[in-house]
């Protein structure tokens, strides 16, 4: 049946807007494998220790893997959604464009919901966060080195080399976040016994090859390491990643909103009712 001016505007602006899902699905797969590629937070260095932090029953280290995963999957599925969007309105075939129609609008519908959920929850989760990230630190820190002490100690050593941080909190003085664990009060441990500071992996431009190099000030005064606290370094790390994700976000909502409109529009001017 031929639409009316109303049906065909609508027709072409569903297409307009399903090439334009496309793009954006491209957009969140880039973001995804770019994080997937780049964010180094998650390497196997790493992650023992972010796994002893939880948010909401899950590990951190596995959760900011995952995050990567996550884009790429709803990069596909809008790939999928679009296509179906595309076929109705080229097609003006009402069923497809009632499924495209339902599914667009539940997921506008789950979209607003989380991000409503986010703003809310957001303060709680990363003080829970930064609190269980010190409990960790003061709990299984037990050696400034690579080569001993537990997977978990090995794995915050290699944080402090791979985020350019050192300890929870941003290190200011001699007194540290350190203080409180077993590589400052355990007998025998070199903190005290060296009168160190902050470990060698703490600082500046060392890695796994040079920190055992390190010497004073870096270890026993208050200067040459990295003073930015790793809570902040890994928020600011992930945040790196949140404007384009904010703004494809907030386009894709803009556009799903429209799409339905436009959808229901053909549906009408195809002579039956919308079921």
């Amino acid at each position: 049946m031929a639409l009316g001016c109303g049906g065909t505007l609508g027709k072409v602006f569903l297409i307009l807007i399903n090439i334009i899902f496309f793009l954006l699905g491209l957009g969140l797969l880039i973001v995804g494998a770019l994080m997937k590629a780049n964010v180094k937070i998650v390497t196997d260095e790493v992650k023992p220790a972010l796994n002893t932090v939880t948010v909401s029953s899950y590990k951190l280290g596995d959760l900011a893997d995952n995050l990567s995963v996550v884009f790429i999957v709803i990069g596909v599925f809008i790939f999928i959604v679009a296509g179906l969007g595309l076929f109705g309105a080229c097609c003006q075939n009402r069923c497809m464009l009632v499924t495209y129609a339902i599914l667009v609008l539940v997921l506008f519908i789950a979209k607003i919901a989380a991000i409503a959920l986010w703003f809310t929850m957001q303060g709680e989760v990363e003080d829970k966060v930064k609190s269980e990230m010190l409990t960790s630190l003061q709990t299984y820190f037990t050696d400034d080195s690579v080569d001993t002490g537990s997977e978990v100690s090995k794995s915050w050593n290699y944080m402090f080399m791979t985020l350019d941080c050192c300890a929870i909190n941003k290190v200011t003085s001699a007194t540290n976040d350190f203080d409180e664990s077993p590589w400052c009060k355990d007998t025998g441990k070199s903190c005290k016994d060296t009168l160190a500071e902050v470990p060698r992996t703490c600082c500046v431009n060392v890695d796994a090859s040079t920190y055992t190099a390190a010497t004073a000030p870096c270890t026993t005064g208050v200067s040459g390491y990295n003073t930015m606290g790793c809570y902040d370094a890994l928020k600011a790390e992930i945040d790196s990643y949140s404007t384009p994700v904010i703004g494809v976000g907030i386009t894709i909502l803009v556009i799903e909103l429209l799409a339905v409109i436009f959808a229901f529009v053909i549906c009408k001017q195809t002579g039956e009712e919308v079921v």
